[in-house]
């Protein structure tokens, strides 16, 4: 993370070379004010007052930094979080250069998509954290339905699909210390007014963008806004513990279940299954061939033609 931060403030010309030399022996801390001010500066698409106005919301969103170009969202909202940033806060990069996956994977994301980060303070057991991906899931669903998708699906864990193509993924983080969770940081990437052709060769196949879906450019404002308020309605069932009802919206949209997949758990640990649903935790359900049930708690699931 530091070096990720290290190289915003160096591109905006906030750190001396003397300064950059010497980063070892200073705290970066000390440079977290730097960075909410750099979130706060013009824009040219991403536009905070288009966003804030009229947000119905209580606090996902009140506070927003939104950023020309940053390595990561998930980075520097973890970042901020260390530093004193409010339950609610937002990052908003109009490109980054490193964005993040799961198991490690990255890759640009460039203008044209809604790249964003939250700050929530849930307050959680590390068992809940699956049940937050879950529902960030719901509410970009939900969002893609009000500006007029139909039938966007959830793929289990963390990507959101249309027409059997990826639009969007997300990736949760946990910020934690001494074995307690501070904060957790969602990343949610939006494929909105892209071609797909912007897209490395190997991901354009399997790959959609709502420009190409809707067969019109969006606003990405009005996008964002609309995410932010469907994302406070669901996270206020996760803190309220309605987890049932967020895992039956979640199931209705399941592009998952009913399909035989391949599941790749860590360690190298590979086969094949059928899915038959989602656990109260949040973990996959899956059949394998010997008949024996399994509970996918990590890892990743490929769909078998």
């Amino acid at each position: 993370m530091q070096k990720e931060i290290v190289n915003l403030l160096k591109k905006e010309n906030k750190l001396s070379n003397d300064t950059i030399s010497e980063i070892k022996d200073i705290d970066l801390s000390d440079f977290s004010n730097i960075v909410k001010e750099l979130g706060k500066e013009d824009t040219e698409y991403i536009k905070a007052s288009e966003i804030a106005k009229d947000l119905n919301t209580e606090y996902i969103g009140k506070n927003l930094y939104i950023y020309k170009e940053v390595s990561s969202t998930n980075t520097v909202a973890k970042f901020l979080s260390m530093n004193g940033a409010e339950n609610g806060t937002v990052v908003i990069s109009e490109k980054q250069t490193k964005a993040k996956g799961r198991s490690g994977k990255s890759w640009e994301s460039p203008l044209g998509g809604v790249w964003l980060s939250i700050i929530l303070n849930p307050n959680v057991d590390h068992s809940k954290i699956p049940l937050i991906t879950l529902a960030t899931g719901v509410a970009v669903a939900k969002t893609l339905e009000n500006i007029g998708v139909e039938n966007p699906e959830i793929k289990w864990p963390n990507d959101i699909m249309i027409n059997g193509k990826k639009v969007c993924g997300i990736l949760t983080e946990a910020v934690a210390k001494f074995n307690t969770i501070e904060s957790v940081i969602i990343g949610v990437g939006i494929d909105a007014n892209l071609d797909v052709e912007q897209f490395p060769e190997d991901l354009q196949e399997g790959t959609t963008t709502l420009k190409e879906v809707l067969g019109r450019e969006g606003n990405e404002n009005s996008l964002i806004k609309t995410f932010l308020e469907e994302f406070e309605k669901i996270s206020e069932q996760f803190i309220h513990e309605g987890y049932e009802d967020i895992l039956k919206e979640w199931r209705k949209r399941s592009y998952s279940i009913g399909k035989i997949v391949e599941v790749r758990e860590p360690f190298n640990t590979y086969y094949d299954a059928y899915v038959i649903g989602i656990g109260k935790e949040g973990a996959l359900v899956v059949e394998k061939i010997d008949g024996t049930l399994e509970k996918v708690i990590s890892g990743e699931c490929i769909i078998k033609n």
